[in-house]
């Protein structure tokens, strides 16, 4: 339903199409249809791939999407779904998300729905993501593993700190593809953020309910934000690390920060069996998490990131760039800290030969002065 619905918004499913094919693998199609759903008219997205009821590994669906020809944010999108996915169904299995045997989500089908969602963000060239309350059923469910109760284990992980609706209707309102897809993609979830509207789209799910529209809605806007409370959503990454060494982690840092991160650090922690490691967290913008996501892997060798949604208040500041005896050097003036950038600093104390405590005192007694 999202990828219907992202295609009425007016992604282009011709660059869908496309960008599936940089999967290399046969066996699918991909159409739309124009259907009714209680009085709205809506896009139905129809993956046909017979290949219904082969199961993999994340393992095997990582491999897929790393050596897929795809661009870079569909891939890290497309991983961060399926990482969310995997780490749901090996806690709900009490196995390692590197184990989890993956079945309708596993299926050529579930595939190209993830990847072709991403891929039609991508065509409409969305940075940001945000979700309402999630509509979740009541009763039971049929499912691989049997007759599981509504909603199922998987999506109860997967929506674990996101504000939910409960809906009195006994069907899945909510897949486990749909539950990743917000736990993954979506920096916010609650009201609709502050934005001038410039398009809208619905994707219709294959029943039709006689006293409600079985579809998915999706509004697409540039922002308009112009609180000043200086709160914001941020999303942390975090990984534990028992088999790397320390340069390895100072080098996955600087690499982390200048790919863009809000902040990253490190903290010695004690695993199973008593095994002494380090977890290096990083704060990222929704936007640049998937990317980020990617490059902790790369750089680190980890087979799992955690995903956290938070909030965080930033002062407001501005950057005073000041000379010291013929040396810039910025400094952030806020209502509670000057501060001069170190490094400036110590650029401007190496070259006048003084302590860079001296030139870091001047720049922010000059900063205050403006």
């Amino acid at each position: 339903m999202t990828l219907g619905a992202l295609l009425d918004a007016g992604a282009e499913l011709g660059f869908v199409i496309s960008t599936l094919e940089g999967l290399n693998v046969d066996g699918w199609s991909l159409t739309t249809e124009q259907v009714d759903r209680n009085g709205i008219r809506a896009t139905r997205a129809v993956v046909d791939a017979p290949e219904q009821h082969h199961h993999r590994h994340w393992s095997d669906i990582r491999l897929m999407l790393e050596q897929a020809s795809l661009p870079d944010r569909v891939r890290a999108r497309a991983l961060a779904v399926f990482e969310a996915l995997a780490m749901a169904e090996g806690d709900v299995h009490g196995v390692s998300p590197e184990d989890v045997h993956f079945h309708e989500v596993g299926a050529l089908d579930a595939i190209v729905d993830i990847v072709g969602s991403c891929a039609a963000l991508e065509s409409l060239g969305i940075d940001e993501i945000a979700s309402g309350p999630v509509a979740v059923g009541v009763g039971s469910i049929s499912a691989a593993h049997g007759i599981l109760p509504n909603p199922p284990p998987a999506v109860v992980n997967l929506l674990e700190g996101i504000a939910t609706v409960s809906v009195d209707v006994d069907m899945e309102l909510t897949t486990p593809t749909g539950a990743a897809i917000i736990n993954a993609l979506a920096g916010q979830v609650g009201p609709m953020p502050d934005m001038t509207i410039s398009g809208s789209g619905y994707g219709a799910g294959t029943r039709d309910l006689a006293d409600r529209a079985n579809v998915t809605q999706v509004i697409i806007g540039t922002s308009t934000d112009t609180t000043s409370d200086g709160i914001e959503t941020v999303i942390e990454l975090s990984t534990n690390l028992d088999d790397v060494t320390g340069e390895t982690l100072g080098d996955a840092i600087t690499q982390l920060m200048d790919a863009g991160a809000l902040d990253a650090w490190v903290t010695p922690i004690v695993m199973k069996k008593g095994r002494p490691a380090h977890t290096l967290s990083v704060l990222a913008t929704p936007v640049d998490s998937p990317r980020l996501v990617e490059l902790m892997m790369a750089t680190t060798g980890t087979l799992g990131v955690r995903t956290r949604q938070i909030q965080r208040t930033v002062a407001a500041r501005r950057i005073v760039t000041v000379s010291v005896d013929g040396h810039d050097v910025d400094v952030k003036v806020s209502d509670f800290r000057v501060k001069a950038e170190f490094d400036q600093a110590l650029k401007a104390a190496d070259a006048l030969g003084v302590p860079v405590t001296e030139v870091a005192a001047r720049a922010e007694a000059l900063a205050q002065e403006t």
